[in-house]
């Protein structure tokens, strides 16, 4: 198995547990937790199990200038990246949510061909219109979408964290070719779970545990180990072995991924749009992937 293959299958486990968490931890805010609080206990509880998993693996030095660019990082990647899309989305639809991240793999590409002068080529770019054009589909279909003055607070702080995770999958790369990927989780939500201490620790102590039912319970070690643990370290394996346009394109898995669980758990009904929508992200994602043969003249 080759590497990039791998790296292949780490974005699509990652699609799908992101897909499953809809499904999941949907009841958590506000039945049983507040957003800062919700947010704060994933930082610091992936925090804690990258720490515990660097025990395992070969320790690697770090130089204090990248101590210091993953000081920023940070910011980037893990505090804007998770407060804003909490906040935002418990101001806003989350039709609207959906719609705005399709933003995110646009964004990668503008923000790597002015950082790296990476070469956006036609079968790039025809495979990244024709997968916006499939998720957009899937998600206009839904209904329910409203932009308007009573969601724009919600709407823009949606926006600016998908800015913020482009930000954060393009400048991250070099990084990545330089240490395994546990250290640079492990330094990063280290980094991250500083900064959330003044903005999430109020809220997470004056949360009423006691109402905790085992299904929340349950949605909380979900959200905790499975999306961001292991939803983290499988982008950043990902982002170690392809491009960051790559990883950002697998975001369109998501609307058509979810749709799928629901369809499973008797939440929704397959349709032809359903099944349109999915056959053009899938083209899509594999035109960005796609790498004509050399050929050789003798």
């Amino acid at each position: 198995m080759t590497k990039a293959l791998k790296g292949h299958i780490a974005l699509f486990s990652a699609q799908v547990i992101y897909a499953l968490n809809y499904s999941i931890a949907k009841n958590l805010m506000p039945n049983f937790i507040g957003p800062l609080a919700l947010v704060f206990l994933r930082i610091t509880g992936a925090c804690f199990l990258f720490w515990v998993l660097s025990f395992f693996v070969k320790s690697e030095r770090v130089e204090k200038k990248d101590l210091l660019r993953m000081l920023l990082l940070a910011i980037f990647g893990i505090v804007v990246n998770q407060v804003f899309f909490i906040y935002g989305l418990s101001l806003t639809h989350p039709i609207n949510s959906a719609i705005i991240m399709v933003s995110n793999p646009i964004m990668v590409f503008i923000f790597t061909l002015i950082l790296f002068k990476e070469r956006i080529t036609f079968l790039k770019f025809s495979g990244l219109s024709i997968a916006v054009a499939g998720a957009l589909t899937l998600l206009l279909f839904k209904g329910n979408f409203d932009f308007g003055s009573e969601t724009i607070a919600g709407d823009l702080m949606t926006l600016i964290n998908s800015a913020s995770w482009a930000i954060f999958i393009v400048a991250v790369k070099p990084i990545m070719k330089k240490y395994n990927t546990i250290t640079v989780m492990k330094w990063l939500f280290l980094f991250g779970s500083i900064y959330m201490l003044p903005i999430g620790l109020e809220d997470t102590l004056l949360t009423n545990w006691h109402n905790f039912t085992y299904n929340a319970i349950f949605s909380i070690v979900f959200v905790v180990v499975a999306t961001t643990f292991l939803a983290y370290l499988l982008n950043l394996y990902g982002l170690k072995e392809l491009s960051s346009s790559t990883v950002s394109m697998y975001i369109y898995l998501q609307p058509f991924l979810a749709s799928i669980f629901a369809i499973f758990m008797g939440d929704d009904r397959l349709t032809l749009i359903k099944i349109f929508s999915g056959i053009l992200i899938i083209f899509g994602l594999y035109l960005v992937n796609f790498k004509p043969k050399k050929t050789t003249y003798d």
